[in-house]
């Protein structure tokens, strides 16, 4: 009898290659993760060093127009009651024990605990935010598709060439433009605010004067994920995969769906990650012209009378919160795309 070499096959399994690629996005994610916390020390340190060099009184935001009126020593007993005239690393260290016994301190802005205040504009920015957000996602991701299917015809040229001119227009001329026509010749819709004077905030109420500041924001963060959509198409559809697909007669809605629209996901969700920081930049700016009582007019205060609780609170927010969502955007493109490196 003829021994036969029966030899194992090595090639590895869908299974181990999901496992290892799993794997290794669990490690990217554990990775960056430890990476946020010196991060946020280095920011909220920062942000207590250069408001200790700053040209800006505090003295003067927590007086107000008391300032000019108030006495030099009086204006003494008060900074040192406040500790205005600690060094920015005491102060800094008051506040890293408040934040870890979660005691965020009272913000001299608002005159009011900081959770408070966090607790009472939060949810406004996250429902502006959230569904600009949402709008600006599905819009491009239809628009972009379309244009970059019939790349060179009518709707890709007027498509990409208003998303040329928008890229432009920063959010506060948007909305000044917004405000001009629909509010104030039209007369369709509020100028600002949350309600109109004096009426509670009623679903109505609500919708009515959020519809200008969130068509604004979702508009200005249109045009780079619309254009990155649009990019990906044009390249997919000249895939061997794609031009076999062709080849083989099948529907070209079809094709979009199984084969352009998957290959062109983990691009424009990698932008969305990219673009957290406008959005957030973005936000402020429409809820400071629209008068929206979300964070922005938080943000704003806090840095003009350096009320260094709540700014530090909003500015490690603010980073901590990018950094999460490149986190997510990153994780997501990773499983979308076997391709994408998991950062080694």
């Amino acid at each position: 009898m003829t021994a036969v070499d029966v030899r194992a096959d090595t090639r590895p399994t869908q299974g181990h290659r999901d496992n290892s690629r799993r794997k290794a996005i669990l490690t990217m994610v554990g990775r960056r993760v430890l990476f946020i916390v010196p991060v946020i020390v280095v920011v909220s340190a920062g942000l207590f060093a250069a408001a200790a060099i700053s040209p800006f009184d505090p003295l003067v935001g927590y007086l107000g127009t008391r300032y000019m009126t108030t006495s030099d020593a009086d204006k003494a007993l008060i900074a040192d009651q406040m500790g205005f005239d600690n060094p920015w690393y005491s102060t800094y260290w008051n506040w890293l024990q408040g934040v870890f016994t979660g005691d965020l301190g009272i913000s001299r802005s608002f005159n009011q605990p900081v959770s408070q205040v966090i607790s009472e504009r939060l949810p406004w920015t996250l429902l502006l935010v959230g569904i600009s957000l949402l709008i600006a996602i599905l819009a491009s991701l239809a628009l972009g598709v379309l244009a970059g299917i019939r790349s060179g015809g009518i709707l890709d040229k007027t498509v990409s060439g208003l998303s040329v001119v928008v890229q432009g227009l920063p959010p506060f001329v948007l909305s000044l433009g917004a405000i001009a026509l629909f509010a104030l010749t039209l007369g369709w819709l509020p100028v600002a605010g949350l309600t109109d004077g004096g009426a509670d905030p009623t679903p109505g109420q609500v919708i009515r004067h959020l519809v200008l500041p969130v068509t604004v924001l979702a508009i200005s963060q249109m045009p780079w994920l619309l254009l990155a959509v649009r990019e990906s198409v044009v390249g997919s559809k000249s895939e061997g995969f794609v031009a076999g697909a062709v080849a083989r007669g099948i529907p070209t809605p079809t094709i979009t769906k199984r084969h352009i629209l998957p290959t062109s996901l983990a691009p424009f969700v990698n932008i969305v990650g990219v673009r957290l920081p406008e959005l957030i930049v973005g936000a402020v700016l429409v809820e400071e012209v629209f008068s929206w009582p979300g964070i922005a007019g938080a943000i704003v205060s806090s840095a003009r009378d350096l009320d260094m609780a709540l700014l530090a609170f909003l500015t490690v927010g603010t980073t901590l919160t990018v950094m999460l969502g490149s986190l997510l955007a990153d994780v997501l493109v990773a499983v979308l795309d076997p391709r994408v490196s998991t950062d080694g």
